[in-house]
């Protein structure tokens, strides 16, 4: 799908997104550190496990508030509330505000996202939605590579400047929701926001509808292969990370003559995470498009098998070339799988569900955020090849579990998703 043949929703959305995600990651990854040092290390870990556990929450009345009042309000909704959150943040005078805040910008992304890709699906057609999904996931992960670095300057130094700056971008997107964005919600398209009451919010609705989801096998096999990828994946940030600060000693990366450049620990792991992010940004889009005529199927479960082996060849080696080859194929798996994993959900939830289907997806992954930590308890155990085959066998059961999913669909629907690959 060619630029210049967008939606003019889409074109607002990606430079938007672009912006919002990189001012997000200028903070989000100190936020441990910051809470750390004001609150202490035990105390601050209890606290970081509230978050995922309401953004489960969060997303569902995303995906429910996308099909009953509309994709636009409910981003618009939620970029006001971020909006209010970074005010509150740059102007906090107690830890514990900030702690707030924290999780109210947290709650107003994930109630945001179902709404956002459901948008994607609606403007889209079948053939074009894993380009589109892929071209937004690089735009996020351009954010992920440079936020990080600009905020280790700007968070450390120049917090409240930072914030305020944070405050005054999702504002501006704000604004340009309002006044750009168009609803795509079908049910809504066409009408006037005077056509009527607007639709009331129940819990006893919400829950009723997410009951009906999760009655759907196929649907929910294919959230428990999820949570297994993503418990698998998460390691990058979690077990790989102790791994290499306590495995990979001072190695030269290059050298010529007498003169080399070495790494290990901590500086390792950086180098294999910017690789990670460089290879995102890189490849997203020419992947999607070399996979474009595999079917679901089997690009779901090649992405399950790439992750759990580049994972578990880590564990025989501590050589950072060799731990580069790794870090290739991991992320080979997570370019082949981001763009399939959106474009499946939009393809097989009915229209009217179809921003309900995205917010109980994205269950998968905060199940996967808050079981995924357990594998640094683990390691106190476990030798790192032990650990590394739980992560390979976690991997391949989520891919056999796409096998099974995809026996269970319905022969004629299963067609029509295998038609539109």
């Amino acid at each position: 799908m060619y630029w210049r043949s967008w939606d003019l929703n889409l074109k607002v959305r990606l430079f938007g997104e672009l912006i919002t995600h990189t001012f997000f990651w200028m903070y989000f990854p100190f936020m441990a550190l910051y809470f750390s040092d004001v609150f202490g290390k035990n105390v601050a870990g209890l606290l970081l496990t509230i978050p995922p556990l309401l953004g489960i929450f969060s997303n569902l009345a995303g995906g429910y508030l996308a099909d009953r009042i509309g994709r636009r309000k409910t981003m618009l909704f939620s970029i006001s509330l971020s909006t209010v959150m970074f005010a509150l943040f740059a102007f906090s005078p107690s830890p514990w505000i900030d702690y707030i805040a924290f999780i109210g910008i947290g709650m107003a992304g994930s109630m945001f996202w179902p709404a956002s890709s459901a948008m994607v699906a609606d403007l889209t057609t079948e053939e074009e939605r894993r380009v589109v999904f892929a071209t937004f996931y690089t735009a996020m992960n351009i954010g992920v590579v440079l936020g990080p670095v600009l905020g280790s300057i700007f968070f450390v130094h120049y917090r409240f400047e930072l914030l305020l700056v944070c405050t005054i971008m999702e504002l501006v997107y704000a604004i340009a929701i309002f006044f750009l964005i168009k609803e795509t919600l079908p049910s809504l398209v066409g009408k006037t926001e005077e056509s009527g009451p607007p639709p009331r919010f129940s819990l006893k609705e919400q829950f009723r509808s997410y009951t009906v989801i999760f009655q759907d096998k196929p649907f929910a096999i294919y959230i428990l292969a999820g949570i297994l990828v993503a418990i698998a994946f998460m390691q990058l940030d979690l077990y790989m990370a102790l791994y290499v600060k306590e495995n990979v000693h001072n190695q030269p990366l290059v050298w010529w003559g007498d003169w080399s450049f070495s790494i290990g620990g901590t500086s390792a792991f950086g180098w294999l995470m910017g690789l990670n992010g460089l290879l995102v940004v890189l490849f997203t889009l020419p992947v999607t498009r070399w996979f474009r005529n595999w079917s679901d199927q089997s690009s779901l479960i090649l992405s399950s098998v790439l992750y759990g082996f580049g994972f578990f060849l880590m564990a025989f080696t501590v050589n950072i070339w060799l731990l580069f080859g790794c870090m290739f194929i991991l992320t080979m798996g997570e370019l082949i799988r981001t763009p399939v994993a959106q474009s499946f959900i939009s393809k097989y939830a009915p229209e009217d569900a179809r921003g309900q289907y995205m917010g109980a997806s994205s269950l998968q992954f905060s199940i996967g955020r808050f079981i995924a930590p357990l594998a640094i308890g683990l390691s106190q155990w476990v030798a790192p090849l032990g650990v590394f085959s739980i992560i390979l066998g976690l991997s391949l059961l989520s891919a056999l579990l796409y096998v099974y999913m995809f026996r269970l669909i319905p022969p004629i629907k299963n067609e029509v998703l295998e038609k539109v690959n």
